[in-house]
């Protein structure tokens, strides 16, 4: 290289000198500076690739087995061996990677248009809330044309969650894209073979509820959904590493703030800022169901007359008149408990206990006798006062119920509270029908076709505590007071 830049360079400044001058000049043979002026760019050593003896004989059966097998190296280099192999282990490797080189994977960009893809996935975390270290999940739902993204935490990443964080992405875009790109998570997915794909039932049914098709990224093909891949790098750097949190609800409100400032960032891919794009995009996503999905009946329990039922080694209360009804249960975000009636109508929530043997009751979930108690005078306004037209119901009430018609009367009106005026007046009118004029049958009636209309409880955050051990040392004077009585 420092031979050809001086012969150069001296060729240049003394045009006259041959090359036996030149060659005379430096000490160097004539046919090296001839070399060297007929060269426009520098010389460069190749060493000459060559194969080894050795491997000769099996490089057919390399080939095959890894490209065509799919086997590993290793594997391969023991069956070579067993066959006869006598080379070094480094000389197998330099000729696979000669195989491999041609072979490395490439791929092209692939844009979507408005509403047609969206990419989801998630990754867990060790972050500190309230002091405690606490792994924590990420999901990320990415709309493929916009790159609108949404994030969502959790506790949990069992089949509950996963779906829980997929339709809070839908709700938040506010529509649904034609397919959803996910992996190959059990989640998903009971079988993911390469000749056989069969998709989960209950991930089947949440696609049939919101309209969209499955779709799923090969294995080992980790760009198919890059878009939702990559942003996680972004996340764990300037959101996840150096941050603590006071709660989880701490956690979810930073994370919002999070996602509105990338989604008001310019991408550099469109060089479009997300929330810009996403007005060209949202009129093309498909309208939202007018219900969430709701799969909770695999998960039930008997309520006690006490209003209690038991789950994962802790008691939590439901109103009252569901006391010997059987309710379905959801884990939300791995930290709440969320309990729905039989026609799947929310009617409890509790933040989870991370004790065990804990009773977690809600006062309102129990009679308040809020309702004005005495006699038929006082009971019979109360009831007039939302219903208005139906004196005839007090009539046939008390005529029915001759002794004690003021206990009926407080009933009803205990559980009118739970149900809408279009559920009560139902009632009224099938009690005329069948000629039944008791609580007990207003209140059947109401629990097999009534609408509750209850509010979603709004949930206390989590307590992350620390588990506390009881102290099992008693001071020595209490055995001597025992010694001595």
């Amino acid at each position: 290289m420092e031979d050809w830049v001086t012969i150069k360079n001296l060729k240049k400044r003394r045009p006259d000198l041959g090359a036996r001058s030149i060659a005379k000049l430096l000490g160097i043979s004539r046919n090296t500076v001839k070399g060297a002026l007929a060269k426009e760019v520098p010389p460069e050593y190749i060493r000459k690739a060559k194969t080894n003896p050795e491997i000769v004989p099996f490089s057919e059966y390399i080939f095959e087995r890894l490209v065509v097998k799919k086997l590993k190296g290793s594997r391969v280099l023991n069956e070579i061996r067993s066959k006869g192999y006598q080379g070094s282990q480094s000389a197998f490797y330099r000729h696979i990677l000669k195989i491999q080189e041609p072979l490395a994977r490439t791929f092209q960009p692939y844009e979507t248009g408005p509403g047609e893809q969206g990419q989801f996935d998630w990754s867990p975390y060790t972050v500190t809330i309230n002091g405690v270290l606490t792994r924590a999940i990420v999901f990320i739902y990415i709309l493929g044309f916009s790159r609108k993204r949404v994030y969502d935490a959790s506790l949990s990443e069992n089949q509950g969650s996963v779906f829980e964080a997929l339709e809070n992405g839908f709700r938040e875009t506010r529509g649904v894209p034609e397919r959803v790109q996910v992996d190959n998570s059990r989640c998903f997915l009971d079988k993911c073979s390469k000749d056989d794909v069969r998709w989960n039932k209950r991930y089947l049914a949440f696609c049939g509820h919101y309209g969209f098709k499955p779709s799923r990224s090969l294995p080992g093909h980790p760009w198919s959904k890059g878009k939702v891949e990559n942003p996680f790098d972004y996340l764990e750097d300037h959101f996840i590493k150096g941050n603590t949190f006071e709660s989880f609800d701490d956690l979810q409100k930073r994370l919002k703030a999070f996602q509105n400032e990338v989604n008001e960032r310019v991408h550099q891919t469109t060089r479009q800022t997300p929330d810009t794009l996403f007005e060209s995009e949202k009129s093309a996503l498909a309208t939202l169901p007018e219900t969430r999905y709701v799969n909770v009946k695999e998960q039930h329990r008997k309520v006690t007359a006490d209003c209690l039922f038991p789950f994962d080694g802790n008691r939590y209360s439901v109103p009252w008149p569901f006391a010997g009804k059987e309710v379905w249960i959801r884990v939300s975000r791995g930290c709440y408990l969320e309990v729905y009636s039989s026609r799947n109508v929310i009617i409890a929530g509790h933040p989870m206990s991370p004790l065990k043997g804990k009773v977690i009751m809600d006062p309102k979930h129990y009679k308040t006798h809020a309702v004005e108690r005495g006699n038929w005078s006082r009971l019979s306004q109360s009831f007039l006062q939302r219903f208005h037209s139906h004196e005839w119901f007090l009539e046939k009430l008390k005529t029915q119920k001759r002794i004690n018609p003021a206990y009926h009367l407080t009933q009803i009106l205990d559980i009118a509270r739970f149900y809408g005026d279009g559920d009560m007046q139902e009632a009224f009118s099938t009690c005329l029908t069948y000629n039944m004029f008791t609580a007990m049958f207003v209140k059947g009636f109401l629990e097999n076709h009534g609408k509750t209309s209850m509010e979603t409880p709004l949930l206390p955050e989590p307590v992350f505590e620390r588990p506390v051990t009881p102290s099992i040392k008693r001071p020595l004077t209490a055995y001597q007071m025992e010694v001595q009585s």
